[in-house]
């Protein structure tokens, strides 16, 4: 576990902390040997050097975008396309029932190759 990024998370709003540090233990658990770094301001987590994911905490939520995800679909209110759809976010609001388990084989799937 890096430092900086959990300095980041432990400066978030209670509930953010308790997202936060439940998708790192998701990413941990679903990537052996991920790469975690704070950059840009936000953790960001690595597979042999390429990207896989990123936390973003802003006001009111918490975004979990994935990378290399061209051939996951969107679904409707759950997982939207950025930018070319190679990128795909999740946007976690207050009490929001988050399906961990579902967040974790979209992972694998996108890090697969890497």
């Amino acid at each position: 576990m890096n430092d900086d990024v959990t300095q980041y998370i432990n400066k978030t709003q209670p509930w953010q902390i308790d997202v936060c540090e439940k998708l790192r233990a998701m990413i941990g658990e679903s990537i052996p040997g991920v790469e975690e770094r704070l950059q840009y301001g936000k953790p960001h987590y690595l597979k042999n050097g390429h990207y896989a994911a990123v936390i973003a905490v802003a006001k009111a939520k918490v975004s979990f975008m994935v990378f290399n995800a061209t051939d996951v679909p969107e679904v409707k209110g759950f997982l939207r396309a950025m930018g070319a759809g190679e990128r795909k976010t999740v946007d976690i609001k207050e009490g929001d029932d988050v399906d961990y388990a579902a967040l974790a084989g979209i992972l694998e799937k996108t890090t697969a190759t890497l």
